[in-house]
């Protein structure tokens, strides 16, 4: 092979590989109504540059959510938040893909405010089979008040990957051969919400709303859905194999992706079900595989 062939195929190989997991393109930019209606209190929901960016208020009376008009199976789901500034201790935004039934499954982002000057965590979670429990929490990297962060979670048969920006922060592999249920054949709408939760959300309970500091605010821009939309009773996916976040290459997370989740997990993250012991005397038997230890 000459030179400059061979050079061609070894660029090709590492744009290849450098893709897992990651969209091959950006976001389609839409209006909130596109995709996404009120799922109570509208009247805290404030609409700004014609629909293009919202925000979610909470005061002493209510929070407020929306959610999406469809329901998907698979795909690459995304929102750019800039969540509550100065201080927002016993408030929780949320972001996160739920079915509708009593063994639901659900991927979350629940983000936990704080005491001014301390730092915000995420929590993430995954519900499979009406079966949670699988709490992680980090300390982001970042003042997630200052400007707006994309948070997104790839969905597929072989795994569910969170992101915050372009960084893994965790991975929760189809695990069925383990005997762990994995969510494959629930469809499931996009929610996001923001609510009073000072019963557990800032160090567990201890620290309560300041409602002298309401409204808190939350906003949102980026409503675009990149999934396969599925009915209600859908058990599959009609375009399985079609689209983007199906093909080989996004599998699983590449090298670089997983020494970036490495990093999360050593410098950033607080909590992990995984290594709790005195809340489980044994291993989940998915931990291992999904790099969480």
């Amino acid at each position: 092979m000459k030179a400059g062939a061979l050079l061609a195929v070894v660029v090709a190989v590492v744009l290849l590989g450098g893709a897992a997991a990651t969209p091959p393109h950006k976001p389609v930019d839409v209006q909130f109504e596109k995709n996404y209606v009120p799922t109570w209190a509208e009247d805290h929901i404030h609409y700004l540059n014609g629909g293009w960016e919202v925000q979610l208020s909470l005061d002493k009376s209510t929070g407020t959510g929306f959610h999406t008009r469809g329901s998907y199976l698979f795909g690459h789901f995304s929102m750019q938040i800039k969540l509550v500034g100065g201080d927002s201790a016993g408030t929780v935004t949320a972001f996160y893909l739920s079915s509708q039934n009593s063994e639901h499954d659900e991927i979350d982002f629940e983000f936990l405010g704080n005491r001014t000057g301390e730092p915000y965590i995420l929590q993430t979670n995954v519900f499979s089979g009406g079966k949670g429990d699988r709490e992680q929490r980090i300390y982001l990297w970042f003042d997630p008040t200052k400007d707006y962060h994309s948070y997104s979670v790839l969905w597929n048969l072989y795994m569910i990957a969170f992101f915050v920006d372009d960084t893994p922060i965790r991975v929760f592999k189809n695990s069925k051969d383990l005997g762990v249920r994995y969510p494959f054949d629930q469809p499931m709408k996009l929610y996001s919400s923001l609510w009073n939760a000072d019963d557990w959300a800032t160090r567990g309970g201890q620290e309560k709303t300041d409602w002298s500091k309401a409204p808190f605010v939350a906003s949102y821009r980026g409503f675009y859905v990149d999934g396969c939309e599925a009915s209600a009773e859908a058990k599959v996916c009609a375009t399985q194999g079609a689209r983007w976040w199906d093909q080989k290459e996004f599998q699983d997370l590449d090298g670089e992706q997983y020494r970036r989740l490495a990093w999360v997990r050593k410098e950033h993250t607080i909590y992990n079900y995984c290594t709790d012991r005195e809340r489980y005397a044994t291993m989940s038997p998915e931990c291992t595989r999904d790099h969480d230890v």
